[in-house]
């Protein structure tokens, strides 16, 4: 077969992929409903697309105990925004473009869910009250308008085997947080130094919340 220059349009693309059954295009709906929500109440972990301002895309993790992300009404939810490491790429790029897409996974589950919408930045301490934990209420959240949303078949987490747990990888065996910053930078920095000062923090709880 001759090499291409790769396909350029959706018609050429459907006649390899083929074309969605109207079933799977009927669960796409605007709103929650009593049955969908429970993926948004069970959900301990969700990854967060925005749109840069330079045309880029950033996908960034987030996560707390099952509910974390609220339900405000069928079509609103409120994400907490925890303390992380400052950058606040989500945060910059929705001034920029509210777009946002999460996709919500649950452990053991091979079913995600997937909400696309607009989010609004909110700094309102009545808003976010319930959102504390240990008493520390968030300073900032996200609310976000559902414009779409429904569940994503379980086919990439069987065949990813996710959840396996004789699949878990040591964490030993990959570099260090520390080592990655020693390679990026300075050859003398303590990477082992880091790494146990980060680990005591997380141990104790700090700066998580």
């Amino acid at each position: 077969m001759a090499a291409t220059d790769g396909i350029r349009d959706e018609e050429t693309l459907r006649a390899t992929l083929g074309s969605p059954a109207e079933l799977v295009l009927s669960k796409i709906a605007d709103r929650l409903n009593p049955l969908t929500r429970q993926f948004v109440e069970r959900s301990p972990f969700a990854c967060v697309a925005t749109a840069t301002p330079r045309g880029g895309l950033d996908v960034s993790p987030r996560g707390d105990g099952p509910g974390f992300v609220r339900i405000l009404d069928e079509r609103t939810l409120l994400m907490p925004d925890r303390p992380g490491n400052r950058i606040g790429d989500t945060l910059t790029n929705l001034l920029d473009d509210d777009r946002i897409g999460i996709l919500f996974l649950i452990p053991g589950i091979g079913d995600t869910f997937r909400v696309n919408g607009r989010a609004t930045i909110v700094d309102d301490p009545e808003l976010l009250a319930p959102s504390a934990v240990n008493g520390s209420v968030p300073a900032l959240g996200l609310r976000i308008a559902v414009e779409e949303c429904y569940t994503q078949c379980a086919k990439a987490l069987i065949r990813s085997d996710l959840w396996n747990p004789e699949l878990h990888v040591d964490r030993s065996e990959l570099p260090s947080g520390g080592e990655i910053l020693r390679s990026l930078n300075d050859p003398s920095f303590d990477a082992a130094e880091y790494d146990e000062a980060r680990a005591e923090r997380y141990a104790r709880g700090e700066g998580l919340y």
